[in-house]
């Protein structure tokens, strides 16, 4: 393994330069403490460039970088001053801390494979509409994370909170329409959704990767059009589209912060891989439901739509509600049912009944009668916390 001194990284890179239009590395790399290195060229990478202390700057007054080759480069510190932006044909892997100072990080939209990857770092700083990753940025770690994304000249991070474990999440922010995705394969069709869902945006979506269950905050601009979404904030919801069922599913809402301009909101938790794209979307409030057959419950004890609750059921002598869920399966099943159920499982299925069932829509039957059950009611319930 060679080990570069500055001295002699800078004379290497100097040969380069005067030969060719390319930093190329081929062979087995290493920058030792208090090491750097300015690429005012491109760099293409074939060789091992991924053990690294020191500092590596990416700079350009006028063409766009490039990074390159066959191997992804990995560096301890990194800054960018290209006004013209680096442009990522392989990953690019930071450690430390990272400096956007001028122009964006590009990376190909239709290959997640390739992104700004984050590893175990310490911080970026300098993000923002003019300085951002245009693209996929992943991070490995379990602290706290916000995705310096964006589409163009609008950063919109996303934010993924402390994990148990390290772990790895890949994301980028796509400005478009998710009815007609020019990225993607397929279309997010925003009137294929869950029946508690009112509304889906239509101007932008992220995709977020990972297999680890996690909560994640999206935030919204003015470009959002929040209000057309829904005229009152606490109603807004992370929305994703779900590979198994095609259609948009609630994910939940909470820690709702802002106003029509400018704000946040926070899923419940789940698996970002189950889902290809995901936004901000909304519920039908109670009110709106519409018809006595169908109910919206949230069982969080705060004094309001805490139980499932038939008018009159009183009256009758006898009942027997039946709860399933979407696949079908009974979640819940009680004879004189006495208006208390608040979303606690008693089904075959049921590993704990002190647990209550996730957030989604729920299917039920309800017999009642006085001598014998003769007459019926079915309808859904929407569980949201």
């Amino acid at each position: 393994m060679r080990i570069l001194s500055l001295i002699s990284l800078l004379i290497l890179l100097s040969l380069k330069i005067n030969a060719q239009t390319a930093f190329k590395n081929f062979g087995n790399v290493q920058m030792h403490t208090d090491a750097s290195i300015g690429f005012h060229t491109d760099l293409i990478n074939d060789g091992q460039f991924d053990n690294n202390q020191g500092l590596a700057g990416f700079y350009s007054d006028q063409n766009l970088r490039t990074v390159s080759g066959a191997n992804r480069p990995v560096f301890n510190d990194v800054e960018i001053d290209a006004i013209n932006d680096l442009n990522l044909e392989t990953s690019l892997g930071v450690t430390n801390q990272l400096q956007y100072i001028n122009g964006k990080v590009l990376t190909p939209r239709n290959d997640v494979n390739v992104s700004l990857d984050f590893i175990n770092h310490d911080f970026f700083a300098g993000e923002d509409d003019d300085r951002h990753t245009d693209g996929y940025a992943s991070v490995l770690g379990n602290n706290e994370f916000t995705f310096p994304i964006g589409d163009d000249d609008r950063l919109r991070p996303m934010i993924t909170p402390n994990q148990r474990l390290e772990t790895y999440f890949n994301g980028a922010y796509f400005f478009e329409n998710p009815n007609t995705s020019t990225t993607f394969s397929n279309n997010f069709t925003t009137t294929e959704k869950e029946v508690i869902l009112k509304n889906i945006s239509n101007y932008e979506f992220w995709d977020l990767d990972g297999s680890s269950e996690t909560t994640v905050t999206l935030t919204w601009d003015s470009f959002s059009d929040i209000e057309n979404i829904s005229p009152l904030l606490p109603y807004l919801r992370v929305v994703g589209w779900s590979k198994a069922e095609n259609k948009w599913i609630n994910l939940g809402g909470v820690n709702i912060q802002g106003d029509f301009n400018e704000g946040r909101i926070t899923s419940l938790t789940f698996i970002p891989d189950n889902y290809e794209v995901i936004t901000i979307g909304s519920v039908f409030s109670d009110i709106e439901l519409g018809g006595s057959d169908n109910y919206l419950i949230s069982p969080n004890e705060d004094g309001t739509n805490d139980a499932l609750v038939f008018d009159g059921l009183e009256l009758y002598e006898k009942n027997e509600l039946v709860v399933f869920n979407r696949w079908g399966n009974e979640v819940f099943r009680k004879k004189n049912y006495e208006n208390n159920w608040s979303a606690i499982s008693n089904g075959r299925a049921t590993i704990k009944e002190s647990d209550k069932l996730p957030t989604g829509t729920y299917f039920y039957t309800l017999k009642f009668g006085n001598d014998k059950l003769d007459r019926q009611k079915k309808g859904w319930v929407y569980i949201g916390y």
